[in-house]
């Protein structure tokens, strides 16, 4: 007897953990719906991996709405990954860019909101289905200059939080996957404006995380048997012990 792979949507699919996690779902076997607002990024990774790209942004309510169409038209979800977030800036309270953390807002929160109000309809179809998002251990705690980060982080974890007290009893875990520094193509150079070396310097010393070390654990979690949900998973490099404390050599 055949049986119909699980599919799932990954936001935030065009770099880092995002294309890392839709290259480990599709070796799984899964089907996938890969979304960013980079066509160019998302063509090439669908060539790679044969998963589904979408074009979308998901501070956008037009584009969401058009990938919920697309996506209950198409065969419907098992799982939705809200992967797509970043930071912006280090600014302290007291100089705060007020549009940098509005961004921030718009991205972190309001765009999980976005994606996972707009599928939920269609994990309840299914009868059973997962909610994974991606928060920071910046969701967890404070550092200095990262306010705006942590703010919207936190928020993010709450929506979570809050969504799975809310719907106890249906068959639709609710999972936060929270990584310390992992050392990407994109997530540091886009926080400091295109700064490079400034950008390194966060990663020098010791061995962050890399993207596949954030997929592997988002493939764990949502290939749990039916009953398990893991709540949270912290996931940090062995050599960070909290947000700001790293045990770097040679620096």
């Amino acid at each position: 007897m055949t049986t119909t792979p699980r599919r799932a949507l990954v936001t935030g699919a065009s770099s880092g953990i995002g294309a890392a996690t839709v290259r480990r779902l599709r070796a799984e076997g899964w089907d996938v719906v890969a979304t960013a607002r980079r066509a160019d990024r998302l063509t090439a990774l669908a060539h790679e991996t044969g998963a589904e790209p979408f074009v979308a942004d998901i501070t956008s309510d037009e584009d969401v709405a058009a990938l919920v169409d697309h996506v209950r038209a198409t065969g419907g979800l098992d799982a939705v990954v809200n992967n797509a977030g970043g930071a912006l800036g280090l600014d302290t309270v007291a100089d705060a860019d007020l549009e940098r953390w509005r961004s921030m807002y718009e991205l972190n929160v309001l765009g999980t909101l976005r994606v996972t109000k707009g599928l939920l309809p269609l994990l309840r179809e299914r009868g059973q289905g997962d909610v994974l998002v991606v928060t920071s251990t910046a969701a967890h705690a404070a550092y200095p200059g990262g306010a705006g980060y942590t703010g919207v982080k936190h928020a993010e974890r709450m929506l979570a939080t809050t969504l799975r007290w809310e719907i106890v009893g249906e068959p639709i875990r609710v999972i936060e996957i929270s990584p310390g520094n992992v050392a990407t193509e994109e997530f540091s150079l886009v926080r400091f404006d295109g700064d490079a070396e400034r950008a390194a310097k966060v990663y020098e010393g010791y061995q962050p995380l890399v993207a596949d070390d954030v997929a592997d654990a988002i493939w764990w979690t949502l290939s749990r048997p039916a009953h398990v949900n893991v709540d949270l998973m912290v996931v940090r490099p062995r050599a960070q012990a909290n947000n700001t404390t790293i045990a770097r050599t040679g620096v």
